[in-house]
């Protein structure tokens, strides 16, 4: 796993990134920082959801998700509330859906490849999504470095257009990678991707600095969500939803 002094290296320099493009303004850099599914800071304006993108959903089914929030396991706080968003969007959209977690393995190596494309991208595809995500059990690691990698090689591969992330999970990075040096490697090369990240009942730092840089570095938004409210409204947000349909929603306590 990559040393304590690495790690430092790589948020300062991520740090200092920000201060460069801060100071020069780049028109086409943008990025918004999100808590409870509100705007903390705005610099920029972040990226438009346009009806003619490709939302891929990476689900975090680590074994944390088992944890309690409140009386209710967190993992199925985040099904019910996926449930009452999904079929929010529109038809016309192609969404799919990237799992891990969702074995244990034998070995470490086993644990930190446990991820995979669940739903294909497609139109129209939200119960696909949803009997999929009820059929998953969360029993093991946080691999999101690989799964953000097969993503971006596998799942989106021969797809062209504007692609949109939406990665929600409990936990940072705890296999032998970094998504943060990972995203600033990947936009050297690409412009075509954001990946907003949900930070969901996530309280350590290193964890949240990894993650938010991740976010920040492809132009997406970063948000923390502590209870069953503020991930709704992170998922509407980044999901651009009507406010007026997020009013009717209600998810079951």
């Amino acid at each position: 796993m990559y040393n304590n002094a690495m790690k430092k290296i790589i948020l300062i320099l991520f740090a200092l990134s920000i201060f460069v493009n801060t100071a020069i303004s780049e028109p086409n850099y943008r990025y918004s920082i999100y808590s409870a599914g509100k705007e903390t800071q705005n610099k920029f304006t972040p990226q438009n959801f346009s009806p003619s993108s490709m939302v891929l959903f990476i689900v975090d089914f680590s074994n944390s998700m088992n944890e309690k929030m409140g009386d209710r396991r967190k993992l199925d706080v985040a099904l019910d509330t996926l449930s009452s968003i999904l079929p929010q969007i529109p038809a016309n959209v192609s969404t799919g859906l990237r799992i891990y977690g969702h074995r244990g393995g034998f070995t470490y190596m086993d644990g930190c490849m446990a991820s995979k494309l669940a739903v294909p991208m497609a139109t129209n595809n939200s119960g696909a999504i949803l009997n999929s995500l009820y059929k998953t059990s969360a029993v093991g690691w946080t691999p999101i470095t690989y799964s953000l990698k097969q993503a971006i090689n596998s799942d989106f591969a021969g797809i062209s257009g504007q692609k949109h992330i939406i990665l929600l999970t409990d936990g940072g990075e705890n296999c032998d990678e970094s998504p943060c040096t990972y995203a600033i490697e990947l936009m050297k090369t690409r412009n075509d991707i954001s990946i907003d990240v949900i930070a969901f009942d996530i309280f350590d730092q290193e964890a949240r600095n990894q993650l938010r840089c991740t976010a920040l570095t492809t132009s997406g938004k970063f948000y923390s969500a502590n209870s069953p409210e503020e991930l709704r409204n992170s998922l509407f947000e980044s999901l651009n939803i009507d406010k007026d349909v997020k009013g009717k929603i209600k998810i079951n306590p």
